[in-house]
């Protein structure tokens, strides 16, 4: 049988589902906007950038830096840095006399 509803429903159906329609698309619109893809982007560098940061301090540190006061520093990071400068002049040092 065919459907015999009335054709204002009908009508106010159609709007409802188009309204809903121009919502998403311009909700989709909004996410792919190149702006907002680059606002999201840099949200999520500045994070990770600060969970390296934090994860660095923790490295170097023995303990936290309070209020602007240094904390103090882990001595096997320093020696561990000693060490790769000391490795890297030897190399840059051995690189120069083979191109003598």
């Amino acid at each position: 049988m065919a459907d015999r509803r009335d054709p204002e429903a009908l009508e106010r159906e159609i709007e409802r589902t188009r309204l809903e329609l121009a919502r998403t698309i311009d909700e989709l619109a909004d996410r792919v906007s190149p702006r907002n893809v680059a606002e999201r982007g840099k949200a999520r560098l500045k994070e990770e950038a600060e969970q390296v940061a934090k994860t660095a301090r923790s490295f170097l540190y023995t303990e936290e830096p309070k209020d602007g006061e240094p904390g103090q520093i882990n001595p096997k990071v320093v020696v561990i840095g000693v060490g790769v400068a000391l490795t890297l002049t030897a190399l840059a040092l051995v690189k120069r006399r083979k191109r003598r």
